[in-house]
């Protein structure tokens, strides 16, 4: 059995040698490795053999069968690296040639609005709170003081997936309901809720049925419209610069009495007039006002000792001031010219 074995070997390292290309590999190791290869047939009749046989023979098969193994992956090895020698000698690159430029995509300009905003409330001492997108009509509406029946659920337009009871959230007040909620009328509460609302609405350059809403609530004791003056002055003059001058209009939410429209001054003309504030020298931002008093027992705080105040607004129309976007669907669309002025360096 040694001597075939070694015969075996001999004849392997005889046609190897003459091995010039991978196929002509392939071929030897299913001659010698296959299930019907010659180092293969050494076992083939092993049940004929005694307990003393069947040992010895498996050893020389088993040593015969790692040294041809070895063999083989040493030459394909060989073959391999005389290929790679081969391309190195005859390729020529020029490395004073321009490399080609890979288009990049960016950073959705939406997440950098949102992230300047989470940065300065946090600061103030805000959290940044999630919620559902999937909402109950029971913390959309009602616990904002908006019944069934109430006009604003028209004028919302919601998109409704169960019935009247589940809805594509037409808001992201709902988080500061379930915010208030947790907090059991107890503690304050001092939060912001960025996230994707729906509203059924046609898509054009001003409009779109799905959009980002950054809102705000602060409830605690002896909170004034001063409060809320305060903090919007300070995220206006963050998002749009320290020479942002804010003011404060009588408007009408049903969730916040009294309420507000926040206006800035327009960073284009500096209150002169022109074609972005529509001569008026001022841009409107946001709603905003103190915290209902029904909002407020709705969600366990008492009115009489809690106050606070809520804002909204859109990310959207944020970054299309800031940054002079004039059609909200860029921020949707996946054409890397659109974004090429917004790349990682500018964040």
């Amino acid at each position: 059995m040694e001597e075939k074995a070694k015969e075996i070997k001999e004849a392997l390292l005889s046609e190897i040698e003459m091995v010039k290309v991978s196929q002509d590999l392939v071929q030897i190791k299913a001659k010698y490795l296959g299930k019907s290869g010659r180092i293969t047939e050494l076992t083939k009749n092993m049940k004929d053999l005694t307990v003393d046989e069947r040992k010895s023979v498996g050893i020389i098969s088993n040593t015969l069968k790692e040294e041809a193994t070895a063999i083989i992956d040493a030459k394909q090895q060989e073959l391999e690296l005389a290929i790679l020698n081969d391309k190195l000698s005859n390729e020529v690159i020029d490395i004073s040639l321009p490399a080609t430029r890979v288009p990049e995509g960016a950073p959705n300009i939406l997440e950098k609005v949102i992230e300047e905003v989470e940065s300065v409330f946090m600061s103030m001492g805000y959290d940044v709170v999630d919620g559902p997108e999937v909402e109950e009509d029971h913390f959309n509406f009602e616990l904002l003081n908006i019944p069934k029946g109430h006009a604003a659920r028209d004028a919302q337009d919601t998109f409704y997936i169960e019935g009247d009871e589940m809805l594509l959230r037409s808001q992201t007040s709902p988080v500061q309901a379930r915010t208030m909620l947790k907090g059991e009328g107890r503690v304050p509460i001092r939060m912001i809720c960025p996230g994707k609302t729906y509203r059924r609405d046609d898509d054009d350059a001003t409009h779109s049925h799905q959009f980002m809403q950054i809102e705000g609530l602060l409830v605690d004791k002896d909170i004034s419209l001063c409060d809320l003056k305060g903090t919007f002055d300070t995220i206006a003059k963050e998002l749009f610069g320290p020479d942002c001058v804010t003011r404060f209009r009588p408007s009408y939410y049903q969730f916040t009495e009294p309420s507000v429209e926040t206006d800035i001054s327009c960073f284009a003309c500096h209150g002169k007039g022109c074609s972005l504030c529509k001569n008026t020298g001022w841009i409107t931002i946001s709603g905003a006002g103190m915290v209902h008093p029904n909002v407020l027992k709705n969600c366990g705080y008492d009115p009489a000792v809690w106050s606070g105040f809520a804002f909204g607004f859109g990310a959207e129309r944020c970054a299309m001031l800031k940054y002079g976007i004039n059609d909200i669907r860029t921020f949707y669309n996946t054409d890397l010219r659109s974004v090429k002025n917004f790349d990682r360096e500018e964040r």
